[in-house]
């Protein structure tokens, strides 16, 4: 792997490849994993101090992250910031643009490969914290550590080819060229559903297109992301660069958003945070001397489309994947089946049935798929919309929560559901099914384009014309034909929405890094 210390060019870079997964049927995997877990575990109730500038700080304001399968148990402490903490972050982060942005995109690039070496060697402990912190499943969270390696990896080859020289019409008597050069300051504000891959994606974009950072966690996966920010100091991002600002969002993202000095926002999250951001981002500031960019990912309400010549099987156990796959906590999730007419019972039927095998408890224990959903604030919402499903469908399975401690709900499916039910537009962000019955592939299509959102979608069909039109008709950024609709690999799939999904931004694509720099075009008359 390419050392900060070397001079790195894009020629000299392999192709950008995708991590492989962990095969935890291995022994030696499942072993290292266990002693990750038992080394987590030791630390639990570390204290993580504020990030500013590259000096670290404790406040008298402190909030925990708790394991949300065992609420007893706090999985770190941190310090808060406050109103003062959020201005002194971006102007330190100003002042320190001013240098950084010469930084040499070679040595960027650098960082980011070191950190990606670093974070391969400790994919096993990151893992872990993301079992304990969020309740990721093994699975689930060796797929969210190898899309942050991704994210590093491919970033890194992309600041290096935006760095390069750029194609230029000639024209005679003049030198003319092309460089992308950074912004400014950024906020990145990931969620907590992917809180290593999006939390790790939205810092380093930013950060090796030249820009400084500041890191707003979320407060329920911020252990991650402190140890991250660890990790970018230990592959030698310069102090400064990066700052870390744990806090609620109420208190502090107003005051990170509005800053005059603040130059763009990178927020995955709710629609209703990122139409927020995307306001108050567009209203001028006193000093303010540009137009903030907002880049917003914010949600979806997805469907899987199933016509009468799919694979049946095939398509349940997508639709259960889909749907189930880490407690349905996924902005990408199948929270709508969409079934024709003819082969309505037989899918349902095979879903409910794969969906009753499903496991679910502490993810500690690697034979668990489902975990619990992240906090107490999740359970009750995901409760009163089970509420809401008695009164629009019908209950098939699930439709409680486990009598046990953590927040823990049981898979849930409801069929017969109308369009336009509540179940079936609004985001839920939980293990909940709504299956819709539809006359013919014309009005499948339809009702999968029938709600505010437009992120993944899948079709299951083996009509060539009907792949087609989906292709035309089915409006969403990310749309799969005859697999499932998450799971989204950096580079093969470019990740973003349409409508109220968001800007449709494309992490993991080839123009993502131009959110995050402006072209400027040099002519020089020669001769």
């Amino acid at each position: 792997m390419v050392s900060v210390s070397d001079r790195v060019t894009l020629d000299a870079t392999p192709p950008f490849g995708n991590e492989q997964l962990t095969d935890f049927s291995r022994v030696e995997n499942a072993q290292a994993q266990e002693a990750a877990l038992r080394q987590v575990e030791s630390e639990l109730g570390h204290t993580f101090p504020l990030i500013i500038g590259g000096e670290r700080r404790f406040t008298d304001a402190t909030f925990t992250s708790i394991n949300p399968a065992n609420p007893e148990q706090v999985v770190a402490v941190f310090a808060q910031a406050g109103e003062a903490e959020a201005n002194e972050a971006v102007e330190a982060a100003w002042k320190r643009f001013q240098t950084w942005q010469y930084t040499p995109v070679a040595e960027r690039a650098g960082y980011l490969f070191e950190a990606a070496r670093l974070l391969r060697e400790r994919r096993f402990y990151f893992n872990a914290l993301m079992i304990y912190e969020v309740g990721k499943s093994w699975v689930e969270a060796d797929g969210d550590t190898a899309e942050a390696i991704d994210f590093l990896e491919f970033y890194a080859r992309e600041a290096l080819r935006l760095g390069g020289e750029q194609p230029i019409t000639p024209i005679a008597g003049e030198k003319n060229e092309l460089r992308y050069i950074p912004l400014g300051v950024g906020i990145a504000i990931p969620p907590w559903n992917f809180p290593c891959a999006i939390m790790a994606g939205l810092t380093t974009s930013a950060l090796v297109a030249g820009n400084t950072v500041i890191l707003k966690p979320a407060s329920t996966a911020a252990t991650i992301a402190g140890r991250f920010v660890d990790l970018l100091e230990e592959a030698g991002v310069p102090k400064g660069v990066v700052s870390f600002l744990p806090g609620p969002g109420g208190v502090i993202g107003d005051v990170l958003v509005a800053h005059p000095l603040t130059r763009f926002i990178s927020f995955t999250g709710s629609r209703e945070v990122g139409l927020r951001i995307n306001e108050l981002a567009s209203k001028l500031q006193p000093g303010q001397i540009w137009i903030k960019r907002a880049i917003l990912e914010m949600g979806g309400k997805d469907a899987i489309v199933v016509d009468e010549t799919a694979d049946l099987d095939a398509a349940a156990t997508a639709i259960v994947a889909s749907a189930f796959g880490f407690q349905g906590q996924k902005c990408s999730a199948c929270s709508r089946a969409i079934l024709v007419d003819a082969v309505y019972e037989t899918v349902l039927a095979k879903v409910v049935e794969r969906a009753r095998q499903l496991t679910v408890g502490p993810t500690v224990d690697r034979a668990r798929f489902m975990g619990p959903v992240v906090d107490a604030g999740a359970f009750r919402k995901i409760q009163d919309y089970l509420r809401i499903g008695e009164g629009e469908g019908t209950l098939l399975l699930g439709g409680e929560a486990l009598d046990r401690p953590g927040f823990f709900i049981a898979p849930t499916i409801f069929g017969d559901v109308a369009p336009n039910a509540r179940l079936a537009q609004e985001e839920i962000f939980g293990p909940v099914l709504a299956v819709i019955r539809v006359a013919d592939f014309d009005e499948a299509l339809a009702v999968a384009n029938n709600t505010q959102y437009g992120l993944t979608g899948a079709l299951f069909s083996t009509d060539r014309a009907r792949v087609e039109r989906a292709v035309r008709e089915f409006h969403v950024g990310n749309l799969y034909i005859n697999r499932k609709c998450t799971g989204a690999l950096v580079g093969g799939h470019p990740f973003g929405g349409f409508n109220m999904s968001g800007t449709d931004s494309k992490a993991g694509g080839h123009d993502y890094l131009l959110l995050f720099t402006q072209a400027k075009a040099i002519s020089e008359k020669i001769g």
